[in-house]
């Protein structure tokens, strides 16, 4: 039997945070070791509650991390309420469970700490703002090298015509934090961005999480229920009945890069002016004058997907585990 994989889960919760959460924690193929908070789809105190909420009522037995509660240089950007609710999930009642407190240990020297403890061992998984990141290559640069690869969900390349969702040109995750999103991509480690091109491809619809409910599992009626303003959000803004798989796309990569093709070259983003946040890849081979991606590390970005392979597989890893 394979040894599964060490991953710690940077996270912003977020409907489709614990969407994916629920998805590793549900994965025989991945251990989760950590589950480190990041500001982004709510204000850190609220993202904290959320994961420690989570790992209560559903029995996540790795430890939570409180992150950062804002960008490395600017204020923090508005909660957007209006996808994720007041709460971050929804809206949806959080009854019955009083979380427990985070970790003494700030988010980024959880994932110091845990990548020297395990050398080559740990996928870093973010799928939320980039800073707890920025600030663990800032307090120990090696880190890059220590932990066995990083995914992200964020950026858009405009692959499939989606070039941005927060404003024409920026995914939400990078123009949170563009300053470390732009240290994050010029890093030497071992990076694959999963980005809007391929994420907005890859649609549950109301029928599909109905049938993750059917079990009857709390995991499945949850999901299902938070689900529910997630799809009218989408419904309202793009037309789509369903809501778009994000962060699980991201965990769908740690589980089989197969799903996915990637592009391969050096990454910058636009760290000031009308296009803040934007994610520009000079692909691999490509030849241009001087510019400031030259002698950039070479990363990956997704830039298509098997939407069908990946809902399967999600599915069938919660039904395997919560029926």
């Amino acid at each position: 039997m394979t040894t599964p994989t060490k991953i710690i889960f940077d996270t912003d919760p977020g409907i489709d945070d614990a969407m994916a959460l629920l998805f590793i924690e549900a994965s025989p193929a991945l251990e989760l070791i950590a589950v480190t908070t990041i500001f982004g789809n709510s204000d850190i105190d609220t993202t904290t509650r959320n994961a420690l909420y989570l790992k209560s009522r559903f029995g996540l037995t790795a430890p939570v991390y409180k992150g950062t509660d804002k960008p490395l240089v600017r204020p923090r950007n508005p909660s957007p309420t209006f996808v994720h609710g007041e709460n971050g999930l929804g809206d949806v009642e959080l009854t019955g469970l009083v979380p427990e407190k985070p970790e003494a240990k700030p988010a980024h020297q959880a994932i110091i700490d845990l990548a020297r403890q395990y050398p080559g061992e740990v996928v870093l998984c973010a799928v939320g703002p980039l800073t707890n990141l920025a600030l663990a290559l800032r307090a120990d640069p090696e880190v890059a090298t220590l932990l066995k690869s990083v995914v992200i969900m964020g950026g858009a390349f405009g692959v499939a015509g989606k070039p941005g969702n927060v404003t024409p040109v920026a995914e939400a995750n990078i123009w949170n934090d563009p300053e470390a999103a732009d240290q994050v991509f010029t890093a030497p480690w071992n990076l694959t961005a999963v980005s809007l091109d391929v994420t907005t491809q890859v649609v549950m619809s109301p029928d599909y999480m109905d049938a993750l409910a059917a079990g009857g599992s709390d995991a499945g009626g949850f999901l299902n229920a938070i689900s529910k303003p997630y799809a009218a959000f989408y419904g309202g803004r793009d037309g789509i009945v369903g809501c778009c798989v994000h962060d699980a796309a991201a965990v769908a990569f740690v589980i089989d890069p197969t799903l996915f093709t990637v592009r391969r070259g050096s990454v910058r983003v636009i760290t000031d002016g009308i296009a803040l946040g934007q994610t520009c890849q000079k692909v691999e081979g490509e030849l241009f004058g001087p510019s400031a991606w030259d002698d950039q590390p070479i990363q990956a970005v997704t830039v298509a997907v098997d939407g069908e392979r990946l809902l399967k597989l999600y599915a069938e890893t919660m039904m395997a585990k919560h029926g």
